[in-house]
């Protein structure tokens, strides 16, 4: 009857155990329980890296893990887009993918897609702005634009991003809607807008197309002088900047996009902790005094929504690149 009773007491403490165990170790599963990488497919110093970096901090407060951002430069983008998707698929890998990833495969650079990622959301939409610097004699993108016309070929070049990157389309969008070949004026391949802007003060390239945000530091250093933005209206902080269509009748327009995603197949455990954390991060009135600072436009599109908006860019952005003859 001891032994009996013995083995029952055991058999009850063992239960116990296990199940203060189980506890321990679901706590410890719980996501974050550990630092998380937050991957920027471009240079330190650009707009996609500042944007970053600021989500990276607020979800670090909010979720009491360390987010540390690395600079995955290379391959027009590649390089950090691929680190993304290939990663892990266990929230401890996550990025901020671009507008390139609806770009890069129409121009033969890679096979990835919007399709290989989980996405939380999206957090920013910027229009593009054409800039030179302050050396240049071109005073308004309409003396720009007859220079290229009536120059020699490849007196000009211009930068912004990769070869088949948002700002490159950016340019060779607004040269077909002009009647220009965009050719004429070789593209400079960078790794973001940042080194691209740093080229151009340098003397390296005549112009840069990318948003007049990434631009601003610049800009108002007196080093940069902008000639236009390429959104439907002119912007807050640039009010004197006229849109192409107002500089030269174009109708042409183009804007870059940020999203935060993980590799494919991402637990949806992680996914309802992450969006609704990123979600308080986007509502802060730091990334708000932030983004506003800066100029960049905020735009929030959660998860389902994001990827129908890839979607349809993906789409449309084939049809274009093929037509400037940026397809693959």
């Amino acid at each position: 009857m001891l032994r009996r009773t013995f083995v029952k007491f055991a058999g009850v403490v063992a239960a116990a155990l296990a199940i203060s165990t189980f506890g321990v170790a679901s706590a410890q599963a719980e996501w974050p329980e550990r630092p998380v990488t937050v991957v920027v497919p471009w240079g330190a110093g650009g707009g996609t890296d500042a944007v970053g970096r600021i989500l990276a901090s607020l979800l670090e407060k909010e979720l009491g893990q360390p987010f540390n951002v690395v600079n995955r430069t290379g391959g027009s983008g590649v390089v950090g887009h691929s680190s993304i998707a290939t990663a892990a698929p266990d929230g401890y890998t996550i990025g901020v993918i671009t507008v390139e990833i609806v770009m890069m495969h129409w121009a033969g650079l890679t096979d990835l897609t919007y399709k290989d990622y989980s996405v939380a959301a999206q957090v920013n939409l910027d229009p593009g702005g054409l800039m030179v610097a302050k050396g240049s004699p071109y005073n308004s993108a309409a003396e720009l634009l007859e220079a290229i016309k009536t120059l020699p070929a490849s007196t000009f070049k211009g930068s912004g991003t990769g070869q088949g990157g948002i700002w490159h389309l950016g340019y060779a969008g607004w040269m077909l809607s002009e009647g220009v070949d965009p050719n004429v004026a070789p593209w400079v391949p960078s790794q973001g807008s940042a080194p691209a802007l740093k080229d151009m003060v340098a003397g390296g390239v005549d112009f840069v197309t990318s948003s007049l945000a990434e631009g601003r530091a610049l800009i108002e250093a007196g080093e940069v002088r902008p000639l236009a933005n390429m959104g439907d209206e002119r912007l807050a902080i640039f009010p004197d900047v006229p849109t192409l269509k107002e500089a030269t009748g174009s109708d042409w327009t183009v804007g870059a996009w940020r999203m935060v995603a993980g590799p494919k197949g991402m637990p949806q455990e992680v996914m309802d902790k992450l969006i609704p954390a990123l979600k308080k991060a986007y509502d802060s009135p730091e990334y708000k005094e932030f983004m506003e600072g800066r100029g960049f436009g905020m735009v929030w599109r959660p998860s389902a929504e994001a990827e129908a908006f890839m979607a349809k860019a993906d789409a449309d952005f084939g049809a274009v690149m093929e037509k400037a003859g940026l397809k693959n």
